[in-house]
């Protein structure tokens, strides 16, 4: 046992990349990742049947996928349930840290751009995707698994699986999708520059770094006020976001921030306080193309960011680079 489960250490960053990018829950993912764990050790526990397997990461990586596209298919009717609008739970890291392994594939023809492989932009996204189109295109696109096992694992053909990803990959490169294309110094630059314009509360200054389709999404799972649609449009979002964190907005002089890397790219850690007292802890990432903001993702759902650490008087407003 103690064997197996050296075996299986060794793999579970991959896993945990696989099942977050299938499911948008890190919770959902380890539990995904802990059943996988169950399944090997139960099916391996006998040396001859763990003979026979000749690569134990993509078997590993097969059984984690059939136990997401599980999930998948009844996580759907809790989506819809679900009051307002949805954020993938977010994985913080601190800057200057490695962004949780995720063991992506090399960079076979089909994949989209790299940095689009990174970041809250993507996982929210997949969420257009059906269960089946979701997991074709994580699996091959990202993780690089021959369609011959995605296949295995939608139970369909081969041919079919290529279909899955070939529909899957037009919806993640739709033209009414947010792109991340920056790369750290780019999205580090226009951070600071959105950061410096909310801090002013200067509108055209806010809008220069607003691209003109920009949308704003904010997630409070109910537990706090918060848009039921996307706001879209520069203008809008610039007045919301000065509206909030301005310095003349509701959050004003109260509020602590940090850089951190959501998702793999950087975003910030925020804290202040609701009107009636009540904490509120922030997580915001974003997606940055061509020099502007495309996209701003704000989670503040308190049942998923049970994980953050706590901020301190030093990560003042503005935060500091």
């Amino acid at each position: 046992m103690r064997e197996l489960a050296t075996e299986f250490e060794a793999q579970r960053g991959r896993l945990l990349a696989v099942a977050h990018r299938m499911l948008g829950s890190r919770s959902e993912a380890e539990d995904a990742v802990q059943e996988t764990w169950l399944r090997y050790a139960g099916a391996l526990a006998d040396p001859a049947a763990r003979a026979e397997i000749r690569d134990l990461s993509a078997w590993l990586t097969t059984t984690c996928a059939r136990i997401c596209l599980d999930v998948l298919r009844s996580a759907r009717v809790r989506r819809e349930a679900y009051p307002g609008q949805w954020l993938p739970e977010p994985v913080v890291s601190p800057l200057g840290g490695r962004p949780t392994a995720d063991g992506y594939a090399p960079d076979p023809a089909e994949r989209a751009v790299r940095t689009d492989q990174v970041g809250t932009a993507l996982l929210v996204v997949l969420e257009r995707l059906a269960p089946e189109q979701r997991v074709a295109l994580v699996l091959h696109d990202v993780f690089a698994l021959p369609f011959a096992r995605v296949a295995g694992v939608l139970g369909t053909t081969e041919v079919a699986a290529r279909q899955l990803a070939s529909r899957a990959r037009r919806a993640v490169t739709a033209p009414d999708v947010p792109r991340h294309t920056a790369d750290p110094a780019e999205q580090r630059r226009v951070l600071k520059a959105f950061v410096a314009a909310t801090d002013s509360g200067e509108l055209d200054q806010l809008l220069q770094v607003l691209a003109p389709d920009v949308v704003f999404v904010g997630d409070s799972g109910g537990h706090f006020p918060a848009a039921r649609r996307p706001v879209l449009g520069a203008d809008a979002v610039a007045r919301l976001t000065l509206g909030l964190f301005g310095r003349t907005g509701r959050y004003a002089d109260r509020v602590l921030a940090r850089p951190v890397l959501v998702d793999g790219a950087l975003g910030l850690q925020l804290e202040t306080a609701h009107s009636d007292g009540r904490p509120i802890r922030l997580v915001t990432a974003f997606a940055v193309d061509q020099g502007r903001i495309t996209a701003i993702y704000n989670q503040l759902n308190p049942d998923k960011l049970t994980d953050l650490p706590p901020l301190d008087a030093d990560d003042g407003w503005p935060p500091r680079w």
